[in-house]
This record gives structure tokens, C-alpha cells and sequence, in this order.
């Protein structure tokens, strides 16, 4: 009786293998940056940080500029001034510079404010669109899905395999609902207002 068990799982596991092998593997692709560029929130969060950048770059032309007077100033004056001053203004240009570095390291280094930045305003945005594909993903069984705007290089692909179309609205959708939300919470919060005088 305990051999005939065995057969049977051995006949149901090669069945369910072979099913599967049968099957074949579902795979799928997005065009991240596609999808991106569709998506109102991504622009306005593009846009705050291309905002930051321009004034952080000016912030620091300023620098550069003010280090440049500096400079100029110490050449013009470098005849009247003892050895020990222009030693001095020459170590005080110096630090300068190096504060024109660190800031340029602080501001667009690896570790810089523009990546901070950058993954506190559209990391939310792209974490939705992952959920959105992984909920696709499981509904409609894909094994695999590539992200085509991404360094994995894709030579060829079928139309009929990208579902960024598909995230891109059902990602349309839950914006509509949440904005549709935020308007009727503002109009009870109105209508609240009104009923108070």
C-alpha cells in the first residue's frame, strides 16, 4: 500500500512538471521611463528637483565668483601687503576653495543632496508603479517582468508582451480615485464651514 502512495505522488508530480513545462514562461516588459513621463505626479516631482538643482547651481557660481573677486583682490593688492598677509589671504582663498568642493560633494556628490532628493520625491511614485506591476503580474501569471528603459538589454520584443499601456492605467486610475477623494473631502470640509456661521 505505502509503495503504491509513492507511485501515485511520483505520477502527480511528473504530470504537474510537465504541465508546467507545457506551459511555458510568461514573460513581460515595461517601459519605466514611458510610463514615468505619463505621470503627472513624476512631472511636478521632476520639476521641484530640477528647480533645486538650478538654485543650488547658482549657489555655488556665486562662490565661485566671489573666490575669483577674492583672488583678484589679493593681485591688486599683492605689492602693498607684507609676506605674512599674503600668506594669510592666500590660506584664507584656499579654504575658500575648499568650501567651493565640499559644497559641490554635499550638493552632487554620490552621497549628495540631489540623490537624497531625488529618491524622496520619486521614489514613492516608482515604488507605485512596481506594486502596480507585480499586481499584474500575479493576475495574469507573468514568470518575468523586464523593465526595457533599464540597463537589462532587450534586442527584440513583441508589442503583445508590453503592459505598460496596462500600468500606466490602472496607475491613471488610482490618481483619479485619490484626487476624486481629496475633492469631496474638500467640499464636506466647505460645506462643514458654511453650516458653522
Amino acid at each position: 500500500m505505502r509503495l503504491y502512495k509513492i507511485i501515485v505522488l511520483i505520477v502527480f508530480l511528473c504530470g504537474s512538471l510537465s504541465l508546467q513545462g507545457q506551459r511555458g514562461v510568461r514573460i513581460g516588459y515595461i517601459d519605466m521611463a514611458l510610463i514615468l513621463e505619463n505621470v503627472d505626479e513624476y512631472k511636478e516631482a521632476s520639476r521641484l528637483l530640477d528647480e533645486r538643482i538650478v538654485t543650488w547651481k547658482k549657489e555655488i557660481e556665486l562662490k565661485k565668483m566671489q573666490l575669483k573677486q577674492y583672488q583678484d583682490q589679493l593681485e591688486a593688492e599683492r605689492i602693498l601687503l607684507t609676506d605674512e598677509l599674503i600668506a594669510d589671504r592666500e590660506l584664507e582663498i584656499k579654504d575658500f576653495a575648499n568650501e567651493i568642493i565640499l559644497l559641490q560633494e554635499k550638493r552632487f556628490g554620490p552621497q549628495g543632496d540631489r540623490i537624497i532628493q531625488r529618491n524622496k520625491l520619486l521614489k514613492p511614485i516608482q515604488d507605485q508603479v512596481l506594486a502596480i506591476v507585480q499586481e499584474i503580474a500575479v493576475e495574469r501569471k507573468y514568470d518575468f517582468i523586464f523593465d526595457r528603459s533599464a540597463d537589462i538589454v532587450m534586442l527584440y520584443s513583441s508589442k503583445n508582451y508590453d503592459i505598460s499601456d496596462l500600468v500606466l492605467k490602472r496607475l491613471n486610475r488610482e490618481q483619479k480615485i485619490k484626487a476624486n477623494k481629496e475633492r469631496l473631502e474638500a467640499i464636506k470640509e466647505n460645506l462643514n464651514t458654511k453650516n458653522k456661521r
